[in-house]
Formats: C-alpha cells, structure tokens, sequence
C-alpha cells in the first residue's frame, strides 16, 4: 500500500520509511507527489499533525501519515515544542538545524536545570475524512548538553544527551537511535496501531 508521508524532511523520511518497511507500506513523500505543506496553525503537536495528515491525504487521494514534532524544554515552560523547527529565527539566524542548536545553546546559558523532551506526534488517516485517525506518541527525555557532540542524526540530536545510553543521540549507531528515539517510539506503536486497526 502506498502511503503520503506529510513532509518533506528527508530525515523524516528515512527514519519512517525503516520503521514502516514491515508493514509493506511504500512510504512517499508530499513533495514528490506535488503537494504543498499544509498550514500549521496549532499550539498542540496532535492538531498540527492531523491537519497535515488530512491535507496529505485530500491532495493525494491516498491515506497519510504525518509527524509533528519537537523539543520541549522545562526550563522554557516546554517551549520550543511545535515551533521547533523554527527556533533559530526568533533570535535572527536563519532556519537550520545548526543554527537551532546554536539558539538553543545561547538561550541556555546559564542555566542548570537543563531536563527537555523530544516529542513525536504521528497520526495516520485512510482519507482525509476518516473518522477514526490512529494517534501514537514517542517522548524521550534527556538533557540538552553543553556543546554538540556526534555526527548522527540531524535536529537536535547533536545536543540531546540520554542518559541511559550516556551518549546524545548523534553519537548512537542510527539502528540504535531509530529504535529509541521518540520517533522511533511513536513509529513502533504506530505500526502496531496499523496492524490491528488497518489489517
């Protein structure tokens, strides 16, 4: 089964189309498929993540998956969380990931209490009506290192250091990271989620 993934993160796509390979699922891209990027406007990963999943699965006529994530850091009150993506730019750098990490960095100067939580909301409909999304949630909590450490993975994973790995999650094996990561974890109850729901 053919199914749009609501993104165009090449990193995104990776990860999921790893996670989603047992199913037998083909996971495409929007982009590829000539759909633009649905609008945003929610406070909450699970609202962003549907409207996007809907979007996909209108523009396409095919079911959809879609992923809103994020940092979520206590010591912001869980904020960057949905704007995640966009960090950098409330502080004049350009969007990037380095340029994330470098704000997030900044902002955190200072500061001792550096506890924070990767988020994966995905949320998989059959049309853009279904009544019954299937809904999954991956949560990691680390705390966000000094200075980046690793060459894996891209976000934030520089800085996210795990403590039961004693490692950030840039410095893990990929295989090691997708299995534990939050999307890794959002990805396994979602394939679970599709089995028993989807057949």
């Amino acid at each position: 089964m053919k199914i749009v993934l609501a993104s165009n993160n090449p990193g995104k796509l990776t990860e999921l189309q790893a996670m989603f390979a047992p199913l037998g699922f083909d996971l495409v891209t929007q982009g590829s498929l000539g759909i633009s990027e649905a609008a945003e406007p929610f406070h909450t990963f699970i609202e962003n993540a549907l409207a996007k999943a809907r979007h996909a699965a209108q523009q396409s006529g095919l079911p959809a998956v879609a992923d809103d994530a994020g940092l979520c850091v206590d010591a912001f009150g869980g904020l960057p969380g949905v704007d995640t993506a966009y960090y950098a730019t409330k502080f004049g750098y350009a969007k990037s990931d380095d340029n994330n990490v470098r704000a997030l960095l900044e902002q955190m100067q200072g500061l001792d209490n550096r506890r924070a939580a990767m988020v994966s909301t995905l949320v998989a409909v059959r049309s853009a009506l279904d009544p019954e999304p299937l809904v999954a949630v991956g949560r990691v909590v680390g705390d966000i290192a000094r200075v980046p450490v690793g060459s894996n993975g891209f976000g934030f994973d520089p800085v996210m250091f795990i403590p039961e790995f004693g490692q950030t999650f840039a410095q893990l094996p990929v295989a090691v990271k997708n299995a534990h990561s939050h999307r890794g974890r959002a990805a396994a109850a979602m394939v679970a989620l599709m089995r028993e729901r989807w057949g």
